[in-house]
């Protein structure tokens, strides 16, 4: 009963974080400078009072911003996250199309953090103060610390430009634009049918963009599963461990590993939520066609519709990871349900 009234609670708290992001995000993108008359129609179209008058009532410009959200919250309750004005698509169709290349994209970023960072941490724990774990401090520092716009530009010019080992930028080679793939994951459709090809080809697309993604959560990850085991090598109980005869290693995995990664939990839930936040600047680079790539060209034509369908997606799984998490932790630790 205790772990029902914990959901429950976290369920409306969902609720109001999302009503509040909501809010946030419609003022931000209406009272930033800029005009979406200007962004989107031409300077002759501009120069005609009724075609920017019809402009304006048709995407409900001419309406008070209150007036404007209310409308707007209203059709997202009925599933509606409106119309976007740059593909006049709706914007729900257009993130349907995209979702699925930010997806694998955060997916496969999320296993190199998760992979690299446990790996990384536990090596720098278990050789506290020694020349590995000096190398793996200085380069989780570094993975924090390089911007991501500069890593990538980085990565393009040695791996594609100079070495040209891997593809540069988009989702697939030449050879598959214009196929038609039937759920649009292609990892997925490519084992289904078989296709051999496109799965090496859209892998090879993956790797440069999600290890770029990757490189500032797998330093986290490094420095909070290093300082969460280190703690744990103080305890008490494993000085007693190691004066029963216990192996080393038997002591890492059975017992350093299994409670230093408690704190490190709500780093890897959380670490997927980030990812697909930080596609934006990554796809724009790599002219990968995901969620974030439409959200930059939905924010500098001022596309309303597409920037409040993009937050609130983001936003949504940020939400639902901490959510995840939260509900984790409780079975983890018996502590947390009391």
């Amino acid at each position: 009963m205790n772990m029902l009234k914990y959901i429950g609670r976290r369920i409306l708290l969902m609720a109001v974080v999302m009503a509040g992001i909501s809010v946030i995000t419609f003022c931000v993108s209406h009272f930033v400078p800029g005009d979406p008359l200007v962004a989107n129609l031409g300077q002759t179209a501009m120069s005609d009072p009724e075609i920017v008058a019809a402009y304006e009532a048709k995407w409900g410009l001419d309406q008070p911003v209150y007036i404007q959200y209310l409308s707007y919250m209203k059709n997202l309750l009925h599933g509606d996250l409106g119309t976007s004005i740059r593909t006049k698509q709706p914007v729900l169709s257009d993130l349907e199309k995209y979702v699925p290349a930010t997806f694998e994209m955060a997916t496969l970023a999320t296993i190199f953090s998760i992979l690299f960072g446990l790996l990384f941490g536990m090596i720098s724990a278990a050789r506290h103060n020694k020349l590995s774990d000096h190398v793996l401090r200085v380069v989780s520092l570094m993975g924090i610390s390089i911007p991501a716009f500069w890593l990538s530009i980085l990565t393009l010019y040695v791996f594609y430009l100079k070495l040209g080992v891997l593809p540069g930028s988009g989702r697939v080679g030449t050879e598959w634009l214009g196929a038609v793939f039937p759920t649009g994951f292609l990892i997925r459709d490519a084992i289904v049918c078989g296709e051999m090809g496109l799965l090496k080809d859209a892998l090879s697309h993956l790797i440069l963009p999600s290890f770029v993604l990757s490189a500032s959560t797998v330093g986290i990850l490094t420095r909070t599963v290093r300082s969460s085991m280190l703690e744990v090598l103080q305890q008490d109980y494993l000085r007693t461990a190691k004066a029963k005869g216990l192996s080393e290693n038997r002591i890492m995995f059975h017992h350093v590993l299994k409670n230093g990664l408690i704190p490190s939990v709500t780093m890897f839930g959380l670490c997927y939520g980030s990812l697909l936040g930080g596609t934006v600047l990554v796809e724009t680079i790599f002219n990968y066609p995901g969620v974030g790539l439409y959200a930059y060209k939905a924010a500098t034509t001022l596309d309303f519709p597409a920037i409040m369908g993009t937050t609130l997606f983001i936003a949504a799984v940020n939400v639902l990871m901490n959510f995840f998490v939260d509900i984790l932790y409780a079975f983890i630790d018996p502590r947390i349900r009391y």
